[in-house]
Parts: C-alpha cells; sequence; structure tokens
C-alpha cells in the first residue's frame, strides 16, 4: 500500500488537530515535522511519536524525501512556507486562512501550477457531515435558488490572545480567524459564486477583557498578559455576489450577547439553519409552512471533519481526486476578507 509522506510545518495547535487526524489515514505517513520553537517541536513530535525534527522549513524541506507538506504555522508565513514546500516539489494543504492578503495566495496558486502539485486550503467545515449532508439536499434542488444566508460565528468572551490577536501576525481579528469559516462555507453551499461588492463594520470596543474572571476557552501555549492585542473584536458585513445572492456576516471574540455558530440558506422553495444543534429545513408541503429533521441514525457517527479532510487530501495526491478546497476558492475568500477590512477603514463600499 503506498502512503504519502507528509512534513509537518508547524508544531502549535491546530498542528497537533491534523497530526490526530493524520493518524486515522491509513495512506499517510507522518515523516517528519518543523518548527522555530524548539521546546514546542520536541513536546509535538514526543506525543506524536515523530522522529525526524527541525527547527528550520528549510532543513526540513532539504533532508527529507517527501511527497507533501502540511502548514499550520502563524498566518503571516502561510504564503512563505507554501511557496516554500511547493518549490521543493511538494504537494500542499494550508491551514485557513490561505494567507494575510489575496495577493499572497496568488503568488502561492502560481507556484502550485509552476511545480504541477496540488494547493488545497484547509477549509474544514466543507469536510463535516452536516455540511455534506445539506449540499446532497442543495444539488438535489430541495431548496432551489439560494438568494441569501447568514453566517454567524459570535463568542461572548473569547479571544484566545497571543499571536491570534496581534495584527502583524494574524492578519485580524475574528473575521481572518473564525468568520472565514462560516463566509467559506456558506459560498461553498451557494455554488461559489464570485464576490462582486462588500460593505463591513468592524469595531473593536470589548477588546479581550482580560479583567473577567471566565475563561475564553483555548489559548495559545505561549500566550501572555501582555501580548498586544490590536484586532477588532466584532464585525459585520453584506457581501453581493455576482448571481444576485447575497450573505450577512456576524462574528466577534467579544461581545455582549449569546455566543453561536450557525449557518443559515435561504432558497426559493426551501431554507436551512445549521448550528451545534444539527439542522433543520424551512419549506412547504401541502401548502402547509413544515420544519423537516432528517433521521440520522448510523450516519457516519464516527466521522470526524479533520480526519476526512485529511484524507481527502491524501486522496487528491493518490489518485488525483479533484480537490473539493482548491487554491482559486482561498483567494476569493481572501479577496472579500481584503474587501472587508478596506471597508471598515473607509467606511465606504468595497466594489471587487
Amino acid at each position: 500500500m503506498k502512503k504519502v509522506r507528509v512534513g509537518i510545518i508547524g508544531a502549535g495547535g491546530i498542528a497537533n488537530t491534523h497530526l490526530a487526524a493524520y493518524s486515522n489515514c491509513e495512506n499517510a505517513e507522518v515523516a517528519a515535522i518543523c518548527d522555530i520553537n524548539e521546546e514546542r517541536l520536541n513536546k509535538t513530535a514526543d506525543k506524536f511519536g515523530i522522529k525526524n525534527r527541525y527547527t528550520s522549513v528549510e532543513e526540513m524541506l532539504a533532508k527529507e524525501t517527501l511527497d507533501a507538506a502540511d502548514v499550520c504555522v502563524w498566518n503571516n508565513n502561510h504564503a512563505k512556507c507554501t511557496i516554500a514546500a511547493l518549490n521543493a516539489g511538494l504537494h500542499v494543504l494550508c491551514e485557513k486562512p490561505m494567507a494575510c492578503s489575496a495577493k499572497e495566495g496568488e503568488l502561492m496558486k502560481k507556484a502550485a501550477e509552476e511545480n504541477g502539485k496540488l494547493l488545497m486550503i484547509g477549509f474544514v467545515l466543507r469536510f463535516d457531515n452536516m455540511s455534506e449532508i445539506t449540499k446532497d439536499f442543495i444539488d438535489k434542488g430541495y431548496f432551489g435558488n439560494i438568494y441569501h444566508s447568514k453566517a454567524t460565528y459570535l463568542r461572548r468572551h473569547g479571544a484566545p490572545g497571543g499571536w491570534f490577536c496581534n495584527k502583524e501576525i494574524s492578519g485580524g481579528g475574528p473575521v481572518i480567524d473564525i468568520g472565514v469559516h462560516v463566509i467559506d462555507l456558506t459560498r461553498y453551499l451557494m455554488g461559489n459564486p464570485k464576490p462582486v461588492s462588500v460593505y463591513a463594520v468592524t469595531a473593536d470596543k470589548l477588546g479581550k477583557r482580560s479583567n473577567l474572571k471566565t475563561g475564553v476557552g483555548w489559548t495559545p501555549e505561549d500566550a501572555k498578559d501582555e501580548d498586544v492585542f490590536n484586532v477588532e473584536d466584532f464585525a459585520t458585513e453584506i457581501i453581493r455576489y455576482d448571481n444576485g445572492s447575497t450573505t450577512l456576516l456576524e462574528t466577534s471574540y467579544s461581545l455582549n450577547g449569546e455566543p453561536c455558530t450557525k449557518k443559515e440558506l435561504f432558497g426559493d422553495k426551501g431554507g436551512i439553519k445549521i448550528d451545534e444543534n444539527g439542522f433543520k429545513i424551512y419549506t412547504e408541503m401541502n401548502d402547509y409552512m413544515v420544519d423537516v429533521t432528517p433521521n440520522l441514525d448510523n450516519y457516519k457517527q464516527e466521522s470526524n471533519l479533520f480526519t476526512n479532510e485529511m484524507e481527502h487530501f491524501i486522496d487528491c495526491i493518490l489518485n488525483n481526486t479533484p480537490c473539493r478546497a482548491p487554491a482559486e476558492d482561498g483567494i476569493e475568500v481572501m479577496r472579500i476578507l481584503d474587501a472587508i477590512y478596506e471597508s471598515a477603514r473607509t467606511g465606504h463600499e468595497v466594489l471587487l
């Protein structure tokens, strides 16, 4: 059985999640890992039994015989590390967001094309069971023409701190960190229309709220109280697409309101809401409004979205399977993110 030899670039929190997923992929072998932080590198490598470890991505790419790389570093290094791996002749899975700008994304895509290699973007929500089921209903025409969606990812007190809240490293706050997930998924489920304009507002009214005694959930291991916090803590925006459809985004790190993650799609035959409780379809039957909840007993109950993502990446490499999260989709999402921040800065709609 052929195994794809993967090198992991970065050894932080998301790398640990990816490594756990690769352990479930019988056609993948994690052959090496690198990170500039040697303590973090050794901790992760020891945890997953990875013998070959490096503190330089250049050294790992030069010394190891690899088929693919998985980029799990800070956002501001996504482009640099991805392009280096592609130029070394490797296929690449790059964690979301693709980069810190659409311009960087274009350079990454160009490197993939010049080297004849796959560049897949880590839009992991596309591989969630509920997303796959929703897409099945959409593809079968149950919702008709989808003309609007709501992309909502709100944390009440959930600024991770550390590099996530340093704009020079992260590129922004909740918009580029968590909002990107729901922006991408709603666009994907709507058929990947092209964005034509964005109007956005961001705020930084609450910040990290370090005075609160309640925890924020997950934080990077090296986060400190004195770390810079110079990103937005809330954003809302409206995206218009070339087919006339629209998406409304609401996302926050800090908000005096109910936290929630949900995606809603509205079509002329039906609609759907996907949230932490599952999903519900809203439609008409026999001239009555009805709510439908599919029976999903025994439907891929053991499935994990990250395992699904990694298995797809490996399948694309081994079998030339069409990629479900290609570089061009990453660039379109980066164009939206760029426009959100520009619109918020200027107070005007941005035409794409």
